[in-house]
């Protein structure tokens, strides 16, 4: 097994990368991308409220930030001043409690029946062979007086030929109705892993 020194994924302009560097000035970021969205939109025949757009890419790159993956991306389609799904790409080293991934072991921990019993696929991709876990959550804890919020997911857990690691592709939105869209993103984007020596 080899050491990887870099992985790669490859996403449409449409998803956004979201800066995660503890150096990185969130705030500019944000400033200078929602202007620039903005005028993509304005060039498509869309109008969007820039404030609103500025305070959502602040907020979903906060978030990730948060969880601290490897690369995170938000979807935001011409016409959308908030990103209907994300994507965070991270990485899994084997340590004492887990001396070597499978994917077994990445079926059972990144998979749960909140919602019923996730779809599981197992798949070979160009970069080594993967689980794919379709499921949905709870997102947050609701009022009582309001219903819950369902977050959808799809998974990948790869392991890449002769690397010690796995890579975790996560795809969730909340969003009603937009399923068949992001999954085919996802499994599309989850083909595009690649990892360096």
């Amino acid at each position: 097994m080899s050491e990887v020194t870099a992985c790669g994924i490859v996403c449409p302009t449409d998803w956004v990368p979201l800066p995660l560097e503890p150096s990185d000035d969130v705030r500019s970021w944000a400033k200078s991308t929602a202007a620039e969205l903005c005028e993509r939109a304005r060039a498509a025949g869309h109008e969007l409220d820039r404030r609103a757009l500025r305070k959502d890419l602040r907020s979903r790159a906060e978030d990730s930030r948060g969880r601290g993956p490897f690369y995170a991306f938000a979807f935001y389609p011409d016409g959308f001043d908030s990103a209907i799904a994300l994507l965070e790409v991270d990485l899994i080293h084997p340590d004492e409690t887990v001396p070597e991934l499978s994917l077994d072991w990445l079926t059972d921990t990144f998979s749960a029946d909140d919602f019923g019993p996730p779809d599981v696929r197992r798949l070979d991709l160009p970069v080594g062979p993967a689980v794919r876990i379709r499921q949905n959550f709870a997102a947050d804890a609701p009022p009582s007086s309001s219903p819950g919020i369902l977050l959808e997911t799809l998974t990948y857990g790869i392991l890449p030929t002769d690397a010690e690691i796995a890579v975790m592709v996560l795809g969730s939105w909340t969003l009603p109705g937009i399923a068949e869209e992001i999954e085919a993103a996802v499994d599309d984007m989850a083909r595009t892993v690649t990892v360096d020596f």
